[in-house]
């Protein structure tokens, strides 16, 4: 029965990746925005989205990045029917959800589940850029504090991989509420001794880098990814100076001590297991679970 389970749970996974992932004609070819390129799309999807000229890591779904992160047959959805309901009647915001909807095949800017790296138990949590450019909402917090809560009740490792534009202005004050809300239960979650992987993927800026995005006990990132608060435009015009080369960047942003690994797509869940074998074994020696 688990055996049967598991392969329903890998074709679900599977089949929302594939919807989420835009059709992939023969021969169709795009510009790489890393060199400029033309690349065949078909060649780029056999690389999970990484230009095999460049290494340009493209954004991803978040059904795809679980796919390629998750043990097969381990996915387990969570709060799937948790979405926004336009709290403040913002105009047009109604609209743009639901075209973001059937843009994306998931009801919020992130998917949280429960599954396996490794044969370890994890909690993950996945936002998704093309949903509203990832924004906070009331809802995607609420999200990432009880996958946060699930994590800590269940003594699970705790993982999410961040993608945002920041806080979602159709929501004005209940969406900033989120930093502090995603904050404090991680804290909670810290102080009973939890682990948390803080995956950092093209582009984290706004809200999300100002609070959860950045309180992992391991800060991981792809390469390239542009992580901040506001974005470079804003901040060159506001001081009036030329920002260095590469502001922003991971690879900056490991320079000067904010990461403690860039790791390439293809060697991230290798890493995970790796870090993850490793917690579970400085558990063992201390008598923990």
């Amino acid at each position: 029965m688990s055996s049967i389970l598991a392969q329903r749970r890998q074709k679900l996974l599977a089949m929302k990746a594939l919807r989420s992932s835009p059709h992939v004609p023969v021969h169709a070819r795009q510009d790489c925005p890393g060199c400029g390129q033309p690349v065949e799309r078909r060649e780029l999807a056999s690389h999970r989205y990484v230009c095999p000229l460049c290494g340009y890591h493209h954004p991803v779904s978040a059904y795809y990045r679980l796919s390629l992160v998750l043990d097969k047959g381990t996915f387990r959805e969570l709060d799937a029917n948790l979405i926004s309901n336009d709290p403040l009647h913002f105009p047009e915001y109604q609209a743009k959800l639901e075209q973001a909807r059937r843009k994306t095949g998931t009801g919020e800017g992130v998917v949280t589940a429960l599954g396996r790296i490794g044969g370890q138990k994890v909690a993950v949590g996945v936002l998704d850029s093309r949903f509203l450019m990832g924004s906070m909402s009331a809802a995607l917090g609420e999200k990432v504090t009880r996958l946060v809560e699930q994590a800590g009740r269940g003594k699970l490792p705790l993982i999410l991989f961040s993608a945002s534009g920041g806080a979602r202005m159709q929501e004005g004050i209940l969406s900033l509420m989120q930093m502090a809300k995603t904050a404090a239960a991680l804290e909670r979650f810290s102080q009973r001794g939890g682990l948390y992987i803080s995956v950092f993927t093209h582009p984290t800026t706004g809200g999300v880098t100002a609070s959860f995005a950045s309180l992992g006990d391991i800060q991981l990132a792809e390469p390239g990814a542009l992580i901040g608060f506001a974005g470079p435009r804003v901040i060159e015009q506001t001081i009036g100076e030329k920002l260095p080369e590469g502001f922003q960047s991971a690879e900056y942003m490991l320079e000067h001590g904010f990461l403690d690994a860039i790791v390439p797509r293809e060697q991230l869940r290798p890493t995970l297991i790796q870090l993850l074998g490793l917690h579970r074994k400085g558990g063992d020696e201390h008598g923990q679970p």
